[in-house]
């Protein structure tokens, strides 16, 4: 039998140990496995909070999320997106023609956002006077009502551009808490640019709200397709009409500071079968504006 030195022995020992090393860097070098749906080729997004998945499929398909049924385009485009706080996985099945199932479950990553504390205000800061209540009833009516328009598919299936530029005031999900009341948290992405400061289309679409809101000031709401909506809030200047068809890159109106604002900016949301989806998430990083 063959004897081992104390040297030869650590050596042994210390390669193992080197290779068991080696196989776990690797490991935790390698990718995360990329989100699949059974079924469908994913174009774009994650399973994130606010996020909003872009797939394809044979449009021969029907696709159902837990016990909705999930719109598909004549191309076989279809979305699915994720709330604010969408802390429950959803079941998505494929059901082919021949009754074949696929089933997915889409679990969303979560998110922290930012929460921030004001006490000490007034109370007409905090709650609107109950003389403008009726028209914030209304003006909701009205929002929920142009979200469900019907709209042709467009082209936000290829991507969005940013509808305008300037420097990030504001970002999704983000709430505050006045005195001590939790307000809805904020559902878009708000740019600071000067008075004046052209917004365009940042996906084709229909039109289908141009209203002075009072929270929200010159409101514009555009229709993509299968059920994706993007809003405008505080524009100084609109240059749409309801019922209007907008091409990418189309001219929509200029950035303001009408409603409740405390300085011009463009509110940007997107909303998804009334889940509220993170426009930062579909665009790149914000061009230079000087460029």
């Amino acid at each position: 039998m063959k004897l081992h030195s104390p040297i030869a022995t650590y050596l042994c020992f210390y390669r193992i140990r080197l290779v068991a090393v080696l196989v776990l860097l690797t490991a935790l070098a390698a990718p995360a496995k990329a989100l699949d749906i059974d079924g469908a080729e994913i174009l774009s997004g994650k399973a994130v909070e606010g996020g909003l998945i872009i797939a394809r499929t044979d449009p021969a398909n029907q696709i159902m999320l837990d016990d909705n049924a999930v719109e598909i385009g004549e191309n076989g485009v279809f979305v699915i997106g994720f709330h604010r706080d969408s802390d429950a996985p959803a079941s998505l099945r494929i059901i082919a023609p021949d009754g074949d199932v696929k089933t997915s479950l889409l679990a969303p990553r979560q998110r922290d956002y930012n929460i921030q504390r004001i006490d000490g205000l007034k109370s007409t800061m905090v709650t609107p006077p109950a003389t403008v209540l009726a028209r914030i009833k209304s003006d909701g009516d009205a929002v929920r009502a142009a979200r469900q328009r019907q709209a042709p598919l467009g082209d936000f299936w290829r991507g969005f551009d940013w509808p305008a530029l300037g420097r990030i005031s504001g970002i999704y999900g983000s709430q505050r808490i006045l005195n001590g009341q939790p307000r809805q948290p904020h559902y878009g992405i708000d740019i600071a640019a000067p008075t004046g400061t052209p917004v365009y289309a940042p996906a084709s679409g229909l039109v289908t709200l141009v209203k002075d809101l009072y929270f929200s000031g010159w409101t514009v709401v555009i229709a993509h397709g299968l059920g994706v909506n993007s809003s405008f809030l505080h524009l100084d200047r609109v240059d749409v009409e309801t019922g209007m068809m907008v091409e990418r890159g189309g001219l929509i109106g200029t950035i303001g500071a009408t409603g409740r604002a405390t300085g011009p900016h463009l509110d940007w949301r997107i909303d998804w079968q009334g889940r509220r989806i993170d426009p930062g998430l579909l665009v790149g990083a914000m061009p230079d504006p000087a460029s």
